[in-house]
C-alpha cells in the first residue's frame, strides 16, 4: 500500500521477474551464441515449470484439451507440427475462402494450394481517374453546321474527266462501269499535269482522295493513245499487247497495297483489254513469277525487294522500254529502309535503257511519280534520288490551306469524326467488348469496322477471345453446324483460322463475322481475308495490325477503333483514313490510358486544319463508364444470375472472370495470352522519340495491364515458353528491377533451342535478341535500334508490316 492510502496493483512481466530474463551473449561465433541462448531459454522455462514451453505457448494451447495431437509431456522439447493436406481439409479450406469472397467474384476454378500466386483483383477498384475534363458529345447529336468533305469529288458541271485530257472512250468507261462522274481535287491536278507535260511529279494528298487513279489514269491514257495511233497508221504487226514490252512500274511498300493497286488497275483496264498488268510481290514461288514475266507485261506492280531480286537474277525481265516509274507511299518506303533498293532500281532503269529504244507515242525520257502524304526529310532524300526538276501537285482544296501546313503535315479528312476513351488498363478488354457489342447491337447501324492492335500476338489472342464461346454468354455451347461462316471457310480453306463467327458480339438479329490479319499469316490467307472482308454483305469486324493501315480501300467501312495507339502521328492518320473516303462519312475511336497518354488528345485535334473549328467539333470524349453501361446490359445477352445481379459492373466482372477461366483451363490459350502481353510491352517501347512523352513505358501499370489479357500471374512471372526471363529456373542473373512495384518485365531473348514461341513474328524475334540489363530505357532503345536495322531482313518473311 502506498503512503497516501491507495492500493497499487501491478503485474510484473517475465522480464521483470528475477531470474526469468534470458541472458545475452557476446563474442564467439554466431552458432555458439545461438546455442547458448537456446540453452539459457530452455533452462528458464524449466524453472518456470512450463515443461520446455513458454507461457505464451501454454496460454495458446490450454483450451485444446488432451486430444490435441501435438501435446507433449513435461520436460520434452516442443514437437514440430506438420502441415496437413488431406483432401477433405483442403476442400473445406477452399470452400471457406470462396464463400468469404463477394458473390460476383466466386470462382469455381479457384486454386488454394500452396505456391499458387494467382491474383484475382477487382475490375472496378484502384483504377486511376482521367485528368482531362472534356465536354462529351451526346450520342446521336450532330454538330450545328455540317462539315464539308475535304476529299469528295468535285461538284457536277465544274470539271469532267474529258476536260482533263482523257479520251472519250476512257471517260465513258469511268462513268458507266466505275460510276465515276467527276474527278476529285487531286485527280484533277495530277491528270492535268501528267497529260500536258512530260516531267517528274510529286503528288501530295490526304488519304481517301483517289490518289491511285490520279497516277494510273495518265499512264493508261498514254498507252491507249499509243495503241490507237498504231492502229490508225495500219501497223497491224505492232498492235499493243503483252509482247510490246514493259512500259510502267509501280512500287509500293507492302504486299497488301500492291494487291489493292492491282485490283484498281485491273478494273480500269477493262477499257483496254489488250493492256496486260501483273504483280511481283513475293509470297509465291519465284518460278511462277518468272513465268509471268516471260509471257510479257505492260504494267508491273511490285515491292522493291522482290523487284531488285528479279532485276539481278531474271534475264527475261527487260526494263529498257520503261517510261513511267511510280513510287507510292514514299514516306513509308523510306521508313521501312527501301532507300538502297530504290537506288538500285533507278540505276538499273537508267543503265539498261537502249539508245534506240524510243517507242512512238511514249515520252522520250522516263517520268518518275512520287506519292507521299508528307514532306519529311526522308521523302526529300528519296526525291533527290529519283526525281529531276519535279513539279509539286496538290489538290485544289489543299492549296488554300498550304500556308498553315508548316512541315507538310498529313491531315485527316474534314468529315471524319474522332472520339477518345480514357480507359484504365484493367478495364481495356471489357470496354472494347462493350463498345463492339453496342456498335453491332442493331442490324444496319454499322456495316463494317476494323480494330487496330500493335502486334500480331495481340490480334491472335483477342480473335480467340471474341470468337470463342465463353461460359455465361449468349451463344455458348452453340452448334458449329449452324455457324454462318462454315460455308465461307469450306469454299476457301485458307480462311479456316482467320474467319469465325462471334457468339459474344452477335445479337439475335445481327450475326457478326470476325476476321483477323497480320504479317505472320501466309500471303494466300491475307489476300483471301481482304477479298472476303471487302465483298462481305453482312456485319463484319476485322482485327488487324498496321499491315492493313495503308492503301486498302475497304467498302462500307464505318468505324475504325485504335485499341492500341499508333507508333506515330502519321500512322494514326493512315489508320483512321480507312474510313471517310471519297467524301463519305466515317468515325474513329482511340483508347488512351489515364495519365500521360491524355496529352495525345492534342495530336488528335492537330489532325485537322487549324484555321477552322473542325478540330474542336470533330474530336470529342466518350466516357468509358457509359460504354460499359450500354454494352453490358441484360438485353445484350449477358444475363446475370440471381446472386450476381444485372448491373453493368457485375456483368463486366463476370465476363472478365470467364476470360480468365478460359486462359487458366487451356494451356495453349494461356501461352497466347502471355505472348500477347509480352509483345504488347515490347511494341509499346517502339513509339517514336517525339511522342514518347505521352507513351512512356515506365508509366505502365503492368499488373493492371496483365489483367486485360486474362492473366492472373504477377507480371514478373509471365514467361513465354522458350524465352528466358525472371521466373525461369536456372536464370542466376541479378535482378536489377526486383522490388519495384511497376518494374518493366524482362525483354526476353531467344533461348538456345529449336522451339519458337507461338505466334511470334519476325519483328518480335528481332526484338527478342535484347538481353535483360535491368535498365528499361536502355533495353527499349536497343530494341528500337535493332528493329530499324533489321527492317530489310524482315522483307524475306512475314511480319506486321508485311514487306515484300
Amino acid at each position: 500500500m502506498a503512503d497516501d492510502g491507495l492500493m497499487l496493483n501491478f503485474v510484473a512481466g517475465e522480464a521483470a521477474t528475477p531470474g526469468t530474463s534470458t541472458p545475452k551473449f557476446k563474442g564467439g561465433s554466431w552458432r555458439e551464441r545461438s546455442r547458448l541462448t537456446k540453452a539459457a531459454k530452455h533452462a528458464r522455462d524449466e524453472r518456470l515449470g512450463t515443461g520446455g514451453r513458454s507461457q505464451a505457448y501454454e496460454r495458446a494451447t490450454k483450451y485444446r484439451g488432451p486430444k490435441h495431437e501435438d501435446a507433449q509431456s513435461p520436460g520434452q522439447p516442443p514437437a514440430k507440427r506438420h502441415k496437413r493436406f488431406h483432401d477433405d481439409d483442403t476442400q473445406a479450406r477452399d470452400h471457406r475462402r470462396r464463400e468469404s469472397r463477394p458473390a460476383h467474384l466466386k470462382d469455381a476454378n479457384f486454386k488454394g494450394q500452396p505456391g499458387n500466386r494467382e491474383v484475382i483483383s477487382s475490375l472496378f477498384s484502384y483504377n486511376p481517374g482521367a485528368k482531362t475534363v472534356e465536354e462529351q458529345n451526346p450520342e446521336g447529336e450532330e454538330p450545328q453546321e455540317a462539315v464539308k468533305p475535304s476529299n469528295a469529288p468535285l461538284p457536277d458541271g465544274i470539271d469532267t474527266f474529258t476536260s482533263l485530257g482523257l479520251s472519250a472512250s476512257v471517260a465513258a468507261y469511268l462513268l458507266t462501269k466505275m460510276d465515276l462522274k467527276t474527278p476529285t481535287g487531286i485527280q484533277k491536278a495530277a491528270v492535268s499535269q501528267l497529260t500536258k507535260e512530260d516531267a517528274d511529279v510529286f503528288i501530295q494528298s490526304e488519304t481517301g482522295s483517289g490518289k491511285t487513279l490520279a497516277y494510273l489514269l495518265p499512264i493508261v491514257q498514254r498507252l491507249v493513245t499509243m495503241a490507237e495511233q498504231q492502229k490508225h497508221e495500219g501497223q497491224e504487226k505492232q498492235n499493243m499487247g503483252r509482247e510490246s514490252g514493259l512500259f510502267a512500274i509501280v512500287l509500293a511498300p507492302t504486299r497488301e497495297l500492291c494487291k489493292q493497286i492491282a485490283v484498281v488497275l485491273e478494273r480500269l483496264l477493262g477499257c483496254a483489254h489488250y493492256i496486260v498488268a501483273g504483280t511481283v510481290i513475293g509470297g509465291e514461288k519465284k518460278k511462277s513469277e518468272k513465268a509471268r514475266l516471260r509471257k510479257g507485261l505492260n504494267i508491273l506492280v511490285a515491292t522493291p525487294g522482290r523487284l531488285v531480286d528479279h532485276l539481278e537474277n531474271t534475264e527475261v525481265l527487260d526494263v529498257s522500254k520503261v517510261r513511267y516509274l511510280v513510287l507510292d507511299e514514299g514516306d513509308r518506303l523510306m521508313d521501312l529502309g527501301f532507300e538502297e533498293d530504290i537506288t538500285k532500281i533507278v540505276k538499273a532503269l537508267d543503265g539498261k535503257r537502249r539508245k534506240h529504244a524510243d517507242v512512238p507515242g511514249l515520252p522520250e525520257k522516263r517520268i518518275t511519280i512520287l506519292c507521299s502524304a508528307t514532306m519529311k526529310s526522308n521523302v526529300e532524300k528519296l526525291g533527290n534520288v529519283a526525281l529531276n526538276d519535279a513539279v509539286l501537285v496538290k489538290g485544289e482544296k489543299e492549296e488554300g490551306g498550304a500556308k498553315d501546313d508548316k512541315d507538310g503535315a498529313f491531315l485527316a479528312p474534314a468529315q471524319l469524326k474522332q472520339s477518345y476513351i480514357i480507359c484504365a488498363a484493367k478495364l481495356r478488354l471489357v470496354t472494347l467488348t462493350a463498345l463492339l457489342r453496342r456498335t453491332f447491337a442493331r442490324k444496319g447501324s454499322v456495316m463494317k469496322a476494323i480494330v487496330f492492335f500493335c502486334c500480331a500476338d495481340s490480334v491472335d489472342f483477342h480473335h480467340k477471345v471474341l470468337t470463342g464461346p465463353l461460359e455465361g454468354t449468349a451463344g455458348a455451347g452453340s452448334d458449329t453446324a449452324s455457324d454462318p461462316t462454315a460455308t465461307t471457310t469450306k469454299n476457301d480453306p485458307s480462311l479456316v483460322d482467320a474467319l469465325s463467327s462471334s457468339p459474344i458480339l452477335s445479337s439475335s438479329n445481327n450475326p457478326l463475322d470476325v476476321y483477323k490479319i497480320h504479317g505472320s499469316l501466309p500471303q494466300q490467307t491475307r489476300t483471301a481475308i481482304i477479298k472476303s472482308f471487302a465483298k462481305s454483305s453482312t456485319a463484319s469486324l476485322l482485327l488487324a495490325t498496321d499491315v492493313a493501315s495503308r492503301g486498302l480501300d475497304l467498302p462500307n467501312l464505318d468505324l475504325v477503333i485504335e485499341y492500341d495507339p499508333a507508333f506515330s502521328k502519321d500512322d494514326h492518320v493512315h489508320r483512321i483514313g480507312r474510313t471517310a473516303r471519297l467524301g463519305r462519312d466515317g468515325r474513329a475511336t482511340i483508347f488512351l490510358l489515364p495519365g500521360s497518354e491524355e496529352g495525345y488528345i492534342q495530336v488528335l485535334k492537330q489532325s485537322y486544319k487549324q484555321d477552322s473549328e473542325t478540330s474542336a467539333n470533330n474530336v470529342t470524349a466518350t466516357s468509358a463508364n457509359d460504354v460499359l453501361k450500354k454494352g453490358f446490359m441484360s438485353s445484350t445477352g449477358l444475363v446475370g444470375t440471381k446472386e450476381q445481379g444485372t448491373d453493368h459492373e457485375t456483368l463486366a466482372t463476370g465476363f472478365q472472370l470467364n476470360v480468365e477461366r478460359l486462359v487458366l483451363s487451356d494451356a495453349k490459350m494461356k501461352e497466347m495470352a502471355k505472348n500477347a502481353f509480352q509483345s504488347h510491352i515490347r511494341a509499346y517501347a517502339t513509339h517514336i522519340a517525339s511522342e514518347r512523352t505521352w507513351f512512356d513505358i515506365k508509366e505502365l501499370h503492368l499488373g493492371h495491364l496483365a489483367k486485360s489479357f486474362g492473366l492472373r500471374d504477377p507480371p514478373g512471372k509471365v514467361n513465354v515458353q522458350g524465352l528466358r526471363g525472371k521466373g525461369n529456373k536456372g536464370d542466376s542473373r541479378p535482378k536489377a528491377n526486383e522490388g519495384r512495384k511497376r518494374a518493366v518485365p524482362d525483354v526476353a531473348h531467344a533461348a538456345n533451342s529449336n522451339h519458337e514461341p507461338l505466334g511470334v513474328s519476325k519483328r518480335e524475334k528481332a526484338a527478342a535478341d535484347i538481353d535483360d540489363t535491368g535498365d528499361a530505357e536502355a533495353a527499349a532503345q536497343k530494341m528500337r535500334s535493332m528493329v530499324r536495322n533489321k527492317n530489310k531482313m524482315m522483307g524475306a518473311g512475314a511480319d506486321e508490316f508485311n514487306l515484300g
